[in-house]
């Protein structure tokens, strides 16, 4: 699927997440000191919306059970077999655009 627009650099500050849905799913958009990271938006453990999570770094931080998973590779913190997939990001004009598969 071509890239889609999720929102813009105005609405992503550093250090910030915020949640995007498309359709039936979640997605989580990081900004990582300018590095713009894009996950699924549903925690494995018991699906919290990481998108309503808090960054540390580049941890991103689910706000039901406190799980951490890097934003660049999707790993968990603490079990790297544990994962939530990420997605290519670009960023043109100051949109945030986020390649995700079709449904």
């Amino acid at each position: 699927m071509p890239f889609q627009k999720f929102a813009t650099l105005a609405e992503l500050p550093p250090g910030s997440v915020i949640e995007i849905l498309r359709g039936d799913d979640a997605y989580a958009l990081c900004n990582v000191n300018g590095d713009i990271r894009a996950l699924s938006g549903v925690c494995p453990h018991q699906g919290g919306p990481l998108g309503h999570g808090a960054m540390e770094g580049q941890l991103l931080t689910c706000p039901f059970h406190l799980w951490q998973f890097n934003s660049a590779t999707g790993a968990c913190d603490f079990n790297e077999a544990i994962r939530v997939p990420t997605y290519p990001v670009r960023v043109e004009n100051g949109e945030i655009l986020v390649d995700i598969p079709d449904a």
